[in-house]
This record gives structure tokens, C-alpha cells and sequence, in this order.
């Protein structure tokens, strides 16, 4: 196969730097499956990468997306055959492998799943890792318990790609959803989502009691910090909290009275390394009863290609995005 184009993430004495360059299969990390790809997702943790605001990568040079969907080109490995489609979220894409902001990439057969029935390849890139995520905090909250009787649900960075398909997953599951922003010009795209309740964070009082008044039957949190820890002191008795970033901070200071006099739920959602089993139920999921009726404009910030997504990182760091960015590389096939 000639040379293909990539965005490919160096690092040097000047620091990281992106690049769309010509690449070939040969120096890629290893894997049995060569995939065309279709579509391709920008996540946060991209941007971080491509524009070296996090130490997302371990290796350079390496090819950034943390998502891939597309059509087996080759294959070494026998569940895939040339003209399967296929996705892959997460598994070490971008991180630890090259990932799928590239026009081929090269993936461990264990990363990838066959496309579910019900979704369409550029709708599985609308998705992408963010509504991996967003459906397995869903998941754990509800095998541990969570009923929409306990009250609204509270979601935090809510006009991102996570907070976005959590919002309109909690919709359909039954909840009452309120959402945390840092943007109050975003309140209508948040009520085209299904919201109830739409709160602007700086209005937010915080508390300083180790127990405030509860407020949420369960929260969704992508920023940590403060927030995170707000979010402790104000869910109900029972209440599950779903931790997923950390826009806001890593940190967490808080105390054990919400879970020893409250009986609140901290879940953590690690959605890179899943087992095989989740991955495949959660995506026949996300394919099916509950596949989010908007995936369209009204979660899709743009359709961009391979030469825009440098720009379009920029804004996600700078939080200037709402909803997805969807890459378009050989679009439908």
C-alpha cells in the first residue's frame, strides 16, 4: 500500500506538535486488521493530544483518534474478513497505538467490533467514545440501582460530547435531567437535547458542610474538582455518581459522610480498556433501545476533515465547542 495521510503527533525539544503528513502501514503499532477508514470522531482527549495540553500519548511519533470506523481492507485475523465494517472506541487507540485520524489505520483484531445492526458508520463516529462512555455510566448506575423515582438527574460539562449523549440517554431511560454548564448561551441547544432544568455553574453555590441539602437523585461528572465534590454533599440517599473527567481538576476533597450517612455511590468510567462482553452489549445498546434520536445537527457541532481537525481541537480545549465534531475521511463506503 503507497503512503496515506495522518494526523501524526511528534515530540521534540519545542514540545508536541500535529501534523497531517504522509505515513505508510509499516512503522504503525502492530495489529492484524488494516481498516479503511470512513469516519472518525474528535474527543477531548485528542485534543489534548494533538495540541499537547495533556500527556495523553506514550510514544511518539504516533497517529492521534481515539476512534475508528470503517471497512476491513485486510486481514490476518479470522473474525474479520476485507469488506466488514467495523468500529473500535478507546482499546488504546491514539495512546499506546495509532489511532483513526488517518485514512487507514492498522488495529489489533481485539480492539475492533463488527458495526451493529441499527447504526451506520458515520451515526457510530456521532457516537464515538463519548457515547461509549456516556452508556456505560448509564449502565453501572442502573445495575446499581438507579430509578428516575430517586429524582433529576444532574449532569456536569453538559455541553460536550459525553455530557451531550448522557443527557439524551438519561432522557430515554426515564430520567428528569438537569444540566451543569459553564455556557448559558448553550440553553437552547440543551433543550433541543431533552434537558428540564438547565443551571449555569458560576451561579452555583457550592456549600462548605460535609453534607448539604439534597438536591439529585444521581450525577453524571466530567469535571472533578470542586464540582465533584459538591456533587457528594448534594446527591439523595442512594444516589449513584457517575466520574468520568476531569476538565476542572483531578483533585477530589471531600469527606466520607455522603457514603457512610447517605449510602451516595461514587462509580468510576474507565472507558478504554472494557471487557470484550460490555463493549459489544453496550454498543447493541447504543444500536438499539437506546440509540439517542438526535444524532444529527443537533448533537453534531460539525462534519470536518482531516485538514480542520487542528482548529477544531483548539476549540475543544478552549471550550468553545458544544456536541460532537465528526471527521469525514472516505465518508460512506
Amino acid at each position: 500500500m503507497s503512503s496515506f495521510k495522518a494526523i501524526r503527533v511528534h515530540q521534540g525539544s519545542a514540545g508536541v506538535s500535529a501534523t497531517l503528513e504522509p505515513v505508510t502501514l509499516g512503522p504503525l503499532a502492530p495489529g492484524e486488521v488494516c481498516v479503511r477508514v470512513a469516519y472518525s470522531g474528535l474527543n477531548y482527549k485528542d485534543a489534548l493530544a494533538i495540541t499537547g495540553r495533556g500527556a495523553i500519548m506514550r510514544g511518539y511519533p504516533r497517529v492521534a483518534g481515539i476512534d475508528v470506523a470503517g471497512v476491513v481492507e485486510a486481514s490476518e485475523d479470522a473474525a474479520f474478513e476485507p469488506g466488514d465494517r467495523v468500529l473500535a472506541t478507546g482499546a488504546g487507540l491514539g495512546e499506546w497505538l495509532d489511532g483513526g485520524l488517518a485514512e487507514y489505520a492498522r488495529v489489533p483484531a481485539d480492539a475492533l467490533l463488527a458495526l451493529p445492526a441499527g447504526l451506520s458508520l458515520f451515526e457510530a463516529m456521532a457516537l464515538g467514545t463519548a457515547g461509549f462512555t456516556a452508556a456505560l455510566a448509564l449502565r453501572r448506575m442502573l445495575e446499581n440501582h438507579q430509578h428516575p423515582a430517586q429524582g433529576p438527574v444532574v449532569v456536569t460539562g453538559a455541553t460536550g460530547g459525553v455530557g451531550s449523549i448522557a443527557l439524551m440517554l438519561l432522557a430515554g431511560a426515564g430520567f428528569q435531567t438537569a444540566a451543569l454548564t459553564g455556557k448559558p448561551e448553550a440553553a437552547a441547544y440543551l433543550r433541543a437535547l431533552g434537558v428540564t432544568t438547565v443551571l449555569e455553574r458560576s451561579a452555583l453555590d457550592l456549600g462548605t458542610k460535609p453534607l448539604e441539602k439534597a438536591l439529585w437523585g444521581a450525577a453524571v461528572d466530567n469535571l472533578g474538582g470542586e464540582v465533584l465534590a459538591y456533587l457528594t454533599r448534594t446527591v439523595k440517599p442512594w444516589g449513584n455518581i457517575a466520574c468520568i473527567g476531569l476538565a476542572q481538576s483531578a483533585e477530589l476533597h471531600t469527606t466520607v459522610m455522603p457514603l457512610i450517612l447517605r449510602g451516595v455511590s461514587l462509580l468510576g468510567i474507565h472507558s478504554v480498556q472494557v471487557p470484550r462482553p460490555w463493549r459489544e452489549a453496550l454498543w447493541s445498546q447504543l444500536a438499539g433501545p437506546w440509540k439517542p434520536p438526535h444524532l444529527d445537527s443537533r448533537l453534531v457541532r460539525a462534519v470536518i476533515s482531516l485538514e480542520q481537525v487542528p482548529e477544531a481541537a483548539r476549540e475543544l480545549i478552549a471550550a468553545r465547542a458544544t456536541g460532537r465534531y465528526v471527521v469525514r475521511i472516505a465518508g460512506d463506503l
